[in-house]
């Protein structure tokens, strides 16, 4: 039986509605049918983001010149999102949508050579160029990469303060970077048959994360400026989306790193622990704080929460996590997700473009956001 996305919104503990209209929701009541509802309301989210991909984006209320960059990280994010969802449903429009984009840009990357943010779109034209084979989808990233493993970059990690343009950028310094540049690097490898790109990813996945992951808690400082800052009681600060960042890219690592890859056992010692941490700062209400360690006060937040379930339910769906807490996570998860999806497909509570845990409303949006729901939904349709 076909469900539609009246009837998902329907099966909610409570109508979208009023969760528009409350700072903070009250905790889920009860868990939607995953499988059924992620599919459908995947569906809406792809398309009502699909028909917005105009260049004016005047639902965003915060950095708009970054997201109309068609090769941004922003747009990245989303594309990355929606291969994942192409895959699961085989829907010739959503390959269709990301082909168009790739031939758009001519298969190429943002303007900054060793930006991470730079790299992540062509995520999408491996994915394509596993389908389609064709060169030309990968010739620009293959170029790129081949120039840095050339001259690669021996930067700091360390950001400085008061500056724009970040020296350490050059590398992968900050925790949003672990999603947009080791997938690509190790998807590269696996369509071109290559090992020098999974090495060189490799290499400086485990330089950031020795210097970035928090040894007590096994979470991810956003970058080092983060490294003394305290909130106001004293506790550290580990931003959701940071955190989502790293930890849906560790599952995107996995998906194209080589079984037989010396690291890979290490790379599911890494998700093991996240999962198992966030797993316990879960709230009640089934999202995640912007701040994790600081769940009080806090509103929904979806691009964190997407991410979270993503990569919770894809472990389980591997046989990695087995016990049935991280089952119950990410239902719980995928039901605060989905009471995010207003009736035309739009996901609010995501908050906006910025480094560290901050305000959010129940109308914001942006296209990273939806691409975390639509990795989330590829995977939580599969339980």
């Amino acid at each position: 039986m076909r469900v539609t996305i009246a009837t998902a919104l329907a099966c909610l503990a409570f109508s979208a509605q009023p969760v528009l209209a409350q700072a903070s929701p009250p905790p889920v009541a009860a868990v939607i049918d995953a499988p059924s509802s992620a599919l459908t309301l995947g569906r809406a989210v792809a398309d009502w983001q699909l028909r917005r991909m105009d260049g004016q984006f005047e639902y965003v209320q915060t950095h708009r010149p970054g997201t109309r960059d068609p090769r941004g990280w922003i747009q990245g994010a989303f594309y990355v999102g929606l291969a994942a969802f192409a895959e699961r449903t085989n829907d010739p429009t959503y390959v269709q949508a990301l082909r168009a984009h790739g031939v758009a840009e001519g298969w190429g990357l943002g303007k900054r050579p060793l930006h991470a943010d730079d790299h992540v779109v062509a995520q999408t034209w491996i994915w394509l160029n596993a389908r389609d084979h064709d060169p030309a989808q990968i010739a620009a990233v293959k170029t790129r990469f081949d120039a840095i493993l050339a001259d690669p970059p021996r930067a700091d990690l360390a950001f400085v303060d008061g500056t724009e343009e970040q020296p350490c950028q050059a590398r992968w310094c900050w925790s949003d970077a672990l999603f947009m540049a080791p997938p690509t690097w190790t998807g590269l490898s696996a369509v071109t048959g290559d090992p020098r790109y999974a090495a060189y990813g490799d290499k400086e996945f485990w330089a950031t994360t020795d210097y970035l992951l928090d040894k007590e808690h096994g979470l991810y400082f956003r970058d080092s400026r983060f490294f003394d800052r305290r909130d106001d009681q004293g506790r550290k600060i580990f931003w959701s989306r940071g955190n989502g960042w790293v930890y849906a890219g560790v599952v995107n690592i996995l998906k194209t790193l080589p079984a037989d890859h010396p690291d890979r056992p290490r790379y599911v010692a890494l998700f093991k622990r996240m999962s198992a941490k966030l797993v316990s700062l879960q709230k009640p209400d089934g999202y995640w704080s912007v701040s994790l360690l600081a769940p009080e006060h806090s509103p929904p937040e979806t691009s964190g929460t997407g991410f979270f379930v993503y990569g919770l339910a894809w472990g389980v769906n591997q046989g990695l996590l087995k016990d049935p807490r991280y089952v119950r996570s990410a239902r719980l998860g995928w039901s605060a997700l989905a009471k995010a999806v207003q009736p035309d497909g739009k996901v609010g509570w995501v908050q906006q473009v910025g480094y560290a845990p901050d305000h959010v409303e129940a109308d914001d949006t942006q296209l990273y956001g939806s691409g975390a729901f639509l990795l989330a939904a590829s995977e939580v349709s599969r339980f």
